[in-house]
């Protein structure tokens, strides 16, 4: 998978991206106020923001944020979704080459993005537009499994049924690459619990708005979508079904030298 293709993956999921992923739990501003300080005059980049979910939690808290995002469809999308912010700026740039200022930004943040981003290029352009002592903050939701019927249910229908779902998954940042990513500065992980509770449109619109889904017309979408529903008629409850996640977060900050 090129950069190139990463980037214009999701221009026709956006309607059930926007409307159907998770968003992020405010616990993640109580985390980075105690563990790095944060203000709410402190200046955000979201990088990757994609239609703004991220985004509209740092806003709320009265942060003025950038969000930049490489790809139209979703930048548009999160123009209009955070529309009512006068403190949110929409960025046509991405990672590797963000077009912000040098030394202009508080915290630079990456949500359910990292693992698409050429990380020696980005770590290069987080420390140019980063001020010092500023902050790189990546997370990310993850599906709990171990304890969630449900959701190990649900990542069989995309083991089965994705188009290159191993693929991506594979690409998804463990420790050692967020090591090598922060190449020497200091990080800390933390995990933070989340959930979705899901109507039967909802539980369709989650997976539509993978980008290793198959849509219709596939061969894998009908049986696809058999599969799911089954899954969603055997766990339900009054019509909706609860879907467990972690938010995943690791922060730090990078050396002030390298590449």
């Amino acid at each position: 998978m090129t950069l190139a293709d990463a980037k214009q993956r999701f221009s026709n999921r956006v309607a059930d991206y926007l409307r159907y992923r998770p968003g992020y739990p405010p616990a993640v501003l109580d985390l980075l106020r105690i563990e790095c300080g944060l203000r709410a005059d402190h200046i955000i980049a979201d990088i990757g923001s994609g239609t703004g979910l991220l985004s509209q939690l740092f806003l709320k808290n009265g942060h003025r944020v950038f969000g930049v995002e490489p790809n139209r469809q979703m930048r548009e999308a999160g123009e209009e979704f955070l529309d009512r912010f006068q403190e949110f700026t929409s960025v046509p740039g991405s990672a590797e080459a963000t077009t912000l200022g040098d030394a202009s930004i508080d915290f630079v943040t990456a949500a359910q993005a990292f693992h698409w981003f050429e990380r020696h290029a980005a770590r290069r352009e987080f420390r140019r537009i980063l001020k010092p002592g500023g902050w790189v903050v990546v997370l990310w939701n993850d599906r709990r499994m171990e304890e969630a019927p449900l959701t190990r249910e649900y990542e069989g229908v995309l083991e089965r049924f994705g188009i290159d779902y191993q693929k991506v998954k594979d690409s998804y940042p463990e420790s050692a690459d967020i090591r090598s990513f922060f190449d020497g500065g200091v990080f800390t992980a933390r995990d933070l619990p989340n959930h979705q509770i899901l109507d039967w449109e909802g539980f369709r619109g989650r997976l539509g708005s993978s980008s290793f889904a198959p849509t219709a017309g596939h061969p894998h979408y009908a049986p696809m979508m058999a599969e799911l529903e089954r899954i969603f008629r055997q766990h339900q409850q009054d019509g909706s079904v609860r879907m467990e996640y972690f938010t995943r977060l690791y922060f730090g900050q990078l050396r002030a030298d390298g590449d």
